[in-house]
């Protein structure tokens, strides 16, 4: 599917942090980050959403209808250095996302197209020892406005891009906001590999995230390159588990005002841990874990997901 939540918060001067979300074409998340790395240590998109079968699209002319809700806690905030530099520092962020992936069913270069809207709904709290602060919003949504899904065999894979928008209401002078006050746009690709008559998956999707200015406080985030994994296997006909992950490195330094921001405020961030999926019908639960690690410029912490995918509508070739 498409992107799910995960988290994101810090801000230049530590005064903001934001949280960014996406979904992804067969389960999701959500992400908050922090006072370096991105502006407000933040992104438009939540590594670790698109773990579960990621290159798979809906069959032409067929709708897909995801809804993902998360739940992330940091005690943690890395320096450049990936050391904990906050002691007292505590970030929540509990986020419900819905998700309508379709196929158009044309024909093109070979493949079909396929595009999918996402909206995600946060609630984000803040204690830490320069302040404390609780929102509840809608952070950026997410156009997929063009992608073209191919399948050959056991291998299932497609490319396009993204564009996010910037999040609702939004106050600079604020300690947190609801998403990121920047457009954005993704050049993006992912495969997902299903041997065994399907009892085996793996899977992996790749982005490259391009960041406009925040005309607010004109300052634009670094690019940054995400990349998702997973690892599955059936032990029944309707139980698989397996292990999901993300690796997120930002490319480029901040800038403000045509000045680099600190050291480049670069976010790095490794992740990994089980996943559990089980078929009800057409329909898919997930459960996810990921535990923080290797981290720089970001919060470090624990996301906890529950994902469900149902089918909608009759396909046709």
């Amino acid at each position: 599917m498409h992107n799910f939540f995960h988290r994101t918060w810090t801000g230049g001067q530590w005064r903001s942090y934001a949280i960014r979300l996406m979904l992804c074409c067969t389960a999701g998340a959500i992400t908050a980050s922090m006072a370096l790395a991105s502006e407000n240590g933040a992104s438009v998109y939540p590594a670790g959403v698109e773990t579960v079968m990621p290159g798979m699209a809906p069959a032409p002319g067929r709708t897909l209808f995801l809804e993902f809700n998360n739940y992330y806690m940091a005690n943690g905030l890395a320096n450049s250095k990936g050391q904990n530099e906050m002691p007292g520092f505590h970030l929540r962020v509990a986020a419900f996302a819905p998700k309508i992936v379709h196929n158009w069913g044309v024909h093109l270069l070979g493949g079909t197209l396929f595009s999918s809207a996402a909206l995600p709904f946060l609630y984000q709290s803040l204690n830490a020892p320069f302040g404390a602060q609780a929102k509840t919003g809608f952070a950026n949504p997410d156009l997929q406005l063009g992608a073209i899904a191919y399948a050959k065999g056991d291998l299932h894979w497609w490319y396009g891009f993204d564009l996010y928008t910037p999040g609702f209401p939004f106050n600079k002078n604020d300690l947190i906001n609801i998403g990121q006050h920047n457009f954005a746009y993704t050049p993006e690709a992912a495969f997902t590999y299903l041997p065994k008559h399907g009892r085996l998956e793996i899977s992996s999707k790749y982005q490259y995230i391009i960041n406009g200015a925040d005309s607010a406080t004109n300052y634009r985030s670094g690019r940054e390159f995400v990349w998702e994994y997973d690892g599955m296997v059936k032990v029944t006909r309707k139980l698989a588990i397996g292990g999901n992950g993300f690796f997120y490195r930002q490319m480029t330094n901040d800038v403000q005002n045509g000045v680099i921001v600190r050291d480049g405020n670069r976010g790095r961030d490794f992740a990994f841990g089980p996943e559990v999926k089980y078929h009800i019908g057409k329909c898919a639960l997930i459960a996810k874990y990921e535990k923080d690690m290797l981290v720089e410029n970001r919060p470090i912490g624990n996301a906890f997901w529950l994902q469900f995918g149902m089918p909608l509508g009759h396909g046709h070739e």
